[in-house]
């Protein structure tokens, strides 16, 4: 693989990671309500489910949704009532007041929050069938392990860097104290924006 293919690959993978979308979503609202700690480990989870989905991608994934499409929807339907179900809980919570000894709520544990970053990205399925698209335009058949390997830790550093950097902007004091005003609203938006998002994987 040539250093212009491997900056192609990294070009494409940060562009998606950057892309608004469910695992962007919930690290903004992770660093909102329980810190940028949380919200890097929540990151990694994200970084672990992009990594999943990669490797399935090499591992032909997408050959099988194109040969067998009711598993696709399968995933799809799957991924989206988990978003759908993230939102509701989202709505149905955004009344309650905000929590504010120590200025902040007591955070999730790591692994929870990991968890929940995993399952987050693996939500979407549609991140296989990208992944494949990318690898087909930048692999080829004799690309040696320790290649695919580096391009698997650029996945990976790319979704948790970005999503950590995403937590760190919205666990400023400045933007939570703009949402202890707003929580209403704010969590009511992104929990519409995550229902959107899943009933757009299934759309498309």
């Amino acid at each position: 693989m040539t250093i212009a293919a491997f900056l192609a690959f990294a070009g494409l993978v940060i562009f998606a990671a950057i892309s608004p979308g469910p695992a962007v979503l919930m690290a903004a609202r992770t660093g909102l309500t329980e810190g940028f700690r949380t919200g890097v480990m929540l990151a990694m989870g994200i970084g672990t489910g992009a990594v999943i989905w990669a490797l399935a991608a090499m591992f032909g994934l997408n050959l099988i949704f194109a040969a067998a499409p009711t598993l696709l929807w399968a995933l799809k339907i799957g991924g989206a009532l988990y978003l759908v179900w993230m939102a509701w809980n989202l709505w149905k919570g955004a009344s309650a007041p905000f929590v504010t000894q120590d200025s902040r709520p007591v955070p999730r544990s790591a692994l929870a929050a990991y968890r929940l970053g995993l399952w987050t990205n693996l939500a979407n399925p549609k991140a296989a069938v990208m992944f494949s698209s990318i690898f087909l335009g930048t692999l080829r058949a004799d690309t040696p392990y320790w290649v695919l390997g580096a391009l698997l830790l650029v996945i990976f550093c790319a979704e948790t860097l970005w999503n950590s950097l995403v937590a760190r902007i919205f666990s400023l004091e400045k933007t939570r104290a703009r949402y202890i005003s707003l929580k209403t609203i704010i969590d009511r938006s992104f929990g519409a924006a995550l229902a959107a998002l899943g009933i757009k994987i299934v759309a498309t």
